[in-house]
């Protein structure tokens, strides 16, 4: 299929992105379908681009009422060519906890972005894998993401594994699908859940009008299916810290779900999380808070723990992280604080 083509009014188009319709997709609107599976664009501009005839479905152009079909072939077609997806290598130090000749485990440092997107061509992780491996393998449709299976915040800390080989790849990529890799993160929070354990399954997508930020769907009527199980580790009045462990990899996951449960991640800006939700107003109390969020200025979200199928041995294997230093030194300041408050 040609990614270039000329429109009615002779003017050259150029495919930016290429998406299939799941197998099983309700039918729904193409313009509410876009807005959940494309990121920083508006439903306005969606429309537009339907409107200009820029959005194409088994290569004819369509109305905005166009309800998508799985196996639908949807193209977005725009006068501009995209932005190459070359990676450009940088030295970047790595914090490798494992590799061996078919994957690596990386402990990704708080503030780092995982890949090349908008805002954030140079400095990312693929960068310095770039600069570090050659010849790393990429899934198809994910051009300029070398090794990448999956990805984590740029705020969040943690594990991450590269695949360093096709079988590694295809390995890691179908036990992604299957939700069958163990994923466990450490969160702080806001408050006390009700129940020490749970599961939220709560479908999550992007919401209408900040395309940033992911949204809980409760009725299941928007976004995708999302389910996060939790429970409690340490309770500490104000705060309680958590382990999650995720059955899906939607945006955003752990955070969207928290604030639904009415307990944002500490210091989460986007979702809330970067006030003061629990607790007294006094000053003392305040300034202290303020200091947690000086010394952890993210949210308190840390990807700890991986486990899955090695790709070439058949066996389990898992790995584990220490907390990064800001984390575990909030986490005792708020242990010494309720230890010794009124």
């Amino acid at each position: 299929m040609d990614t270039e083509q000329i429109n009615n009014e002779g003017e050259e188009l150029f495919e930016h992105h290429n998406l299939v319709v799941d197998p099983g997709q309700e039918p729904l609107r193409i313009d509410k379908f876009l807005l959940d599976r494309l990121p920083n664009v508006t439903r306005n501009k969606i429309q537009d681009g339907i409107k200009n005839k820029f959005v194409l479905v088994n290569d004819f152009e369509i109305k905005a009422n166009y309800k998508v079909r799985p196996g639908d072939i949807i193209r977005i077609m725009l006068p501009k060519p995209p932005r190459d997806t070359e990676v450009l290598p940088e030295n970047i130090p790595l914090n490798i906890a494992y590799e061996d000749s078919s994957i690596l485990v990386v402990n990704k440092p708080a503030g780092m972005v995982v890949h090349p997107a908008y805002n954030n061509w140079t400095g990312t992780l693929v960068n310095a894998l770039t600069y570090h491996f050659q010849n790393l393998p990429t899934m198809e449709a994910n051009e300029g993401r070398p090794g990448l299976v999956h990805r984590i915040d740029k705020d969040t800390s943690g594990l991450l594994v590269i695949a360093k080989t096709e079988k590694a790849m295809t390995s890691l990529a179908r036990q992604f699908f299957d939700h069958s890799i163990e994923r466990t993160y450490y969160a702080l929070i806001w408050g006390e859940p009700k129940e020490d354990a749970g599961t939220i399954s709560v479908n999550l997508g992007r919401d209408f009008k900040d395309r940033r930020v992911t949204t809980a769907f409760p009725d299941g009527d928007f976004g995708r299916n999302a389910i996060t199980h939790y429970k409690v580790i340490k309770s500490l009045r104000y705060v309680s810290l958590i382990q999650c462990n995720l059955e899906t990899g939607r945006t955003h996951q752990i955070r969207a779900h928290m604030k639904y449960l009415g307990h944002p991640l500490f210091n989460d800006a986007t979702y809330g999380g970067d006030k003061i939700l629990k607790g007294t107003r006094f000053s003392k109390y305040k300034a202290f808070v303020q200091n947690c969020f000086k010394m952890m200025p993210r949210q308190a979200l840390h990807a700890k723990s991986l486990g899955f199928i090695h790709p070439e041995t058949g066996e389990h294997v898992q790995f584990e992280s220490d907390l990064p230093d800001d984390f575990k030194g909030v986490l005792d300041k708020w242990e010494n604080y309720v230890q010794y408050a009124d």
